[in-house]
């Protein structure tokens, strides 16, 4: 296949993964079906922590074969990226002025340390620092915290101005999920990795991804990848400043494989046909480069050998005196929450099963039509930190409603055998507080929390005189935040949903029988 082809391919490949996930993000009008999830199912992070076996085996084996094509094809934030350095001109020769890439220098002591601190935090329960280095994660906290309100924004002066032209197709949406916590990362994400892209192209990609470091340590033994023939190159270095991984080194004619994201720049650019895409299937790098020189050959072995085990030794040194420390930290960070804990969705099953699989890319936060689930700042300790929970403030837990269950891609929201079972899951159990209560204080009649109760939790009870007052029967309460969500005090309610640090089953309602009346005749 010609340079050319090779490239027009892995541009449409990337589009159509990188657009129909950004418009999911965005998606305020429920326009795409639920089923769209799968797309992020196939991410990598996602797909460890649910445990999909099958298609890690199927990421594992495309990148055997034609190196790390899901960095330039699948990975939402290496699409990102890409448009980042094409926007910035770089690889291009951009107003006489020098705006191409140089070769750098691998940084292994940074990239494999991190994946083996994320390993091992991941061995211990401890996800965090994971969710900050996963690009999906963060590509979704740029999608859901800046380009969604982006998108609204622009809808919402769209139905301006068709108002005033007498038009009323258009409505007004307010979204109330967006939280300083969750700006302030989504910014600070794009701020980074945009910055890295626009100076270094995929420096985010082979220093700080986790993702991109293990996809590394696989290309390097793809079947199918870029080599460079030196008895063609006259180091012109056109190869050099189009390759956005900054692994082409012309002057040496060698091609770091693990930091190649197989974006076809470079063949387009080489003149003498010295770069080409081909079948390498057991042969090293150097093996697969033709060299004039054999003394020269041996000479790069070793180095490289030597280089490679200086690598490892201080990788696994690094590795080593990491664990006591991680092991200390996971400690103070796992006792370090307040005293409230937070209602975490149904599905979600425990408080530390959420914490263990949410890496917090807030696709259930912009996908709940109720709009109560919001990423939470360090209320809730450095482990829950930008996780979802639930917040009754302006609406409530749909009775029928399991949506963020269907979307989530990483297993922390498991969806339901049957809508039976979610109409039973305890996520908490509401509490009444009789001095907060309109009919204690004030004397009047309310009830509004037992008329918005599915299960018949909240029942009115006789008080005084003729006032009734709310009684709740804990066993049929689900946590669905109906009472709170009504509840007319403020700014304290008098009922609340105290959340279970482990979810359990609540009794079914009761369903209260109907008699059948035989009418012989109208009654009158």
């Amino acid at each position: 296949m010609r340079s050319s082809a090779l490239k027009t391919v892995r541009v449409l490949l990337a589009l159509l993964f990188f657009i129909p996930i950004t418009l999911y993000f965005c998606d305020f009008a429920g326009i795409f079906p639920n089923s769209f999830h799968w797309l992020l199912q196939i991410q990598v992070i996602p797909a460890i922590l649910a445990g999909s076996v099958g298609l890690l085996i199927a990421l594992a084996l495309l990148t055997v074969l034609w190196g790390r094509v899901y960095c330039s094809t699948i990975c939402p934030l290496g699409i990102m990226q890409d448009f980042i350095s094409r926007i910035s001109g770089r690889g291009k020769k951009k107003n006489k002025k020098k705006c191409w890439f140089r070769y750098a220098k691998p940084q292994h002591y940074l990239r494999y340390g991190l994946l083996g601190i994320c390993v091992i935090l991941f061995v211990m329960g401890i996800v965090t620092p994971l969710s900050f280095l996963d690009p999906y994660s963060n590509f979704g906290r740029v999608a859901a915290n800046l380009f969604r309100p982006l998108v609204i924004g622009f809808n919402n002066l769209i139905h301006l101005v068709a108002v005033k032209a007498g038009n009323f197709d258009f409505y007004h949406v307010s979204i109330y999920t967006v939280t300083k916590g969750s700006l302030i990362s989504g910014l600070i994400v794009f701020f980074i990795v945009g910055t890295m892209a626009l100076l270094r192209g995929r420096l985010f990609c082979n220093t700080l991804c986790p993702v991109g470091s293990l996809l590394g340590l696989i290309s390097r033994f793809s079947m199918f990848r870029i080599v460079m023939d030196q008895t063609r190159c006259n180091q012109c270095t056109l190869c050099e400043r189009a390759c956005k991984s900054q692994c082409i080194d012309s002057q040496n004619g060698t091609i770091d494989a693990s930091r190649c994201v197989s974006c076809y720049n470079c063949l387009s650019r080489c003149k003498q046909k010295a770069i080409d895409y081909r079948f390498t299937w057991k042969k090293s790098l150097q093996e697969s480069q033709t060299t004039p020189q054999p003394e020269q050959t041996q000479t790069n072995k070793k180095e490289s050998i030597q280089a490679g085990r200086r690598d490892f030794i201080a990788t696994g040194a690094m590795i080593a005196t990491a664990v006591p420390l991680v092991h200390m930290w996971a400690q103070r960070t796992q006792g370090d929450t307040s005293n409230d804990i937070p209602i975490t969705p149904p599905g979600s099953k425990s408080l530390l099963h959420f914490k263990e699989k949410c890496t917090g890319c807030h696709l259930c936060v912009t996908h709940c039509p109720q709009q109560i689930l919001k990423p939470a700042g360090l209320a809730f300790g450095f482990d829950y930190l930008l996780k979802p929970h639930m917040v009754y403030e302006r609406a409530y837990c749909s009775y029928e409603c399991d949506i963020c269950s269907t979307v989530c891609p990483n297993g922390a929201i498991v969806p339901f055998k049957s809508p039976d079972d979610k109409k039973i899951t305890q996520i908490g159990v509401a509490r009444f507080r009789r001095g907060r209560c309109v009919v204690f204080n004030d004397e009047t009649d309310c009830g509004a929390c037992a008329e918005h109760c599915p299960t018949q939790a909240v029942r009115m009870v006789p008080y005084k005189d003729s006032l009734r007052i709310p009684e709740v029967t804990p066993e049929l309460c689900v946590g669905c935040g109906g009472c709170e969500y009504i509840c007319p005090v403020r700014p304290y309610r008098a009922i609340y949903v105290i959340p279970n640090e482990v979810h359990e089953m609540a009794e079914k309602p009761k369903v209260e029988e109907v008699k059948d009346f035989k009418v012989d005749d109208f009654g009158f």
